[in-house]
């Protein structure tokens, strides 16, 4: 294969990893789904190369796996693709420089594949988390969140988050790359096909020898899912409305509304907060419910997580993180034009300043707000600062009948395995789901579900190892990436060095006099 038709061919290949996410959601996918391009980038002739490879390759999945903005983001969202897919770049020009080139006994023997299982899933991991920063688009198609559905894998994220979850998939798939690449010599072969099945057995015996958490008793939460309802009054009544119809046996510890359910200030509206009071009486437990809210003090529009209970106001959650350009459009001055050619926000909102754990009786909440799921850190910290259940609020209205709706969902699964917390989304009108700490799934309400249910979530009180050291595994993928150019650089010099030396000490040989 010459070399653009390798280039034109990496998008395609890259491009059906995206069909481990939902939907499909074929999580088996992940673990060979990189490989295509893994071997496209060992077979160019150069590293520079190899990383257009790999960036083309990324750019296919990454248009693949946000295919339902489209209609949001039009004709941006390719160079957006483009831009996202340059963190793939170091894992293609390493893969290249460790297992890639001409075959090479000597330098492909067993502790350069090591090397490479180590410094490749590691480039990989660095690349998500920069990408995860939230002008860039946040967190989203991060490789390991397509482990949803697959507990064994998924138990994994306990450990390190989603992000050693991706370093061990990007490992498998290296392995299984180096195990097919008829270039490299037996040995080395033999050794990556023992990784390649090693990994996922090794997650599978902390998945199944893991301890079951404690006995915490349960929760009973409810969710309301009233569909796309555009005026703001007819959402608010909504809402009220399937709370109200809840069966009279139901008493829910919580009833958690969607995103935007109250489309406005209830503070400009007293009334807002007795007709809230009135529907936890009714329910039997207070109500989460989301507003939009436009203060005087800050002068700008809040999301706002509200909860209320029989007396009143029990506190509330301004949302943080928020998304680029649907809510806010970053560097507005001088980007403010797209507003004119996309479904971009025209007023930006405003963001909190810090998390919250809310009091609902004997239940600690921790809210978030659509977008926010997407965040490891977040509902980390939320568990650490004593929430039992992590909520999420949405709408993904803008988004009907695509795969955002399941992909947003699935999220909560691998929060619910990080954080060690069960974790619930209600949508106004996108996918509900409830999950318990280890991420099984227990209520799922797809998109064109209207209505309210009770889920019963186990409670649990476990402290997993993400929730202790938090964000250790990007960290240690850096420190690797720079220790092993350390070692890179000294070998380089050492053989400088060393063929500067064997020259010197050749002697010289004298001219041969001329006889007389």
């Amino acid at each position: 294969m010459g070399r653009w038709g390798a280039r034109l061919a990496a998008p395609l290949l890259g491009a059906p990893l995206a069909l481990a996410f939902p939907r499909p959601g074929w999580w088996w996918l992940a673990l060979i789904g990189l490989v295509p391009v893994l071997l496209l980038a060992m077979a160019a002739p150069g590293g520079g190369e190899a990383a257009v490879r790999t960036w083309l390759g990324g750019t296919g999945f990454f248009l693949a796996v946000n295919a339902f903005l489209f209609p949001t983001v039009g004709p941006f969202m390719v160079p957006l693709a483009m831009l996202l897919a340059v963190t793939w770049l170091p894992m293609g020009w390493l893969a290249w420089a460790l297992l890639g080139g001409a075959a090479d006994p000597d330098r492909a023997g067993p502790r350069r594949l090591a090397a490479a299982l180590v410094l490749v899933p590691s480039a990989f991991v660095v690349g998500e988390g920069l990408r995860s920063w939230e002008g860039l688009g946040g967190p989203w198609g991060l490789l390991g969140a397509s482990q949803w559905n697959a507990p064994a894998l998924l138990s994994v994220a306990a450990l390190g988050g989603v992000w050693g979850l991706s370093f061990l998939l990007v490992a498998v798939n290296l392995a299984v790359a180096a195990a097919l690449r008829g270039q490299l010599p037996g040995p080395t072969r033999a050794t990556a096909a023992v990784a390649a099945a090693a990994l996922p057995l090794a997650a599978l015996a902390f998945w199944s020898l893991r301890p079951a958490p404690a006995p915490a008793g349960t929760v009973r939460v409810a969710f309301v899912q009233p569909g796309v309802v555009g005026p703001v009054e007819d959402r608010f009544r909504a809402s009220e409305r399937l709370s109200r119809a809840l069966p009279a046996g139901a008493r829910p510890d919580l009833v958690v509304w969607g995103e935007s359910s109250v489309g406005r200030d209830p503070a400009a509206n007293p009334g807002d907060v007795a007709r809230l009071a009135g529907t936890a009486r009714a329910a039997g437990g207070p109500v989460l419910a989301n507003v939009d809210a436009q203060r005087e003090a800050g002068g700008g529009i809040y999301k706002s997580a509200l909860l209320v209970g029989e007396a009143g106001v029990l506190g509330s959650y301004d949302k943080m993180r928020l998304v680029p350009f649907g809510e806010y459009v970053p560097l507005r001055p001088l980007l403010g034009w797209v507003t004119r050619l996309t479904d971009a926000a025209a007023v930006d909102r405003h963001r909190g300043a810090r998390l919250a754990v809310l009091p609902a009786g004997g239940l600690s909440v921790g809210p978030l707000v659509c977008f926010e799921s997407a965040f490891p850190d977040l509902a980390r910290n939320l568990a650490a600062g004593g929430a039992d259940l992590v909520v999420v609020q949405t709408a993904d209205t803008t988004f009907q009948g695509s795969w955002g709706l399941d992909q947003h969902a699935s999220l909560s699964a691998v929060r619910a395995v990080e954080s060690g917390r069960p974790v619930l989304q209600a949508a106004l009108s996108g996918t509900s789901a409830a999950f318990d700490a280890r991420g099984r799934r227990l209520a799922w309400a797809p998109g064109d579900w209207r209505g309210a249910a009770v889920v019963e979530l186990p409670r649990s009180a476990e402290r997993t190892p993400y929730v202790r050291a938090g964000d250790v595994v990007p960290l240690a993928c850096g420190l690797a990436l720079v220790a092993g150019a350390v070692v890179a650089a000294r070998g380089r010099r050492l053989s400088r060095g060393g063929s500067g030396r064997r020259t010197g000490s050749r002697p010289r040989s004298r001219p041969a006099r001329p006889r007389r």
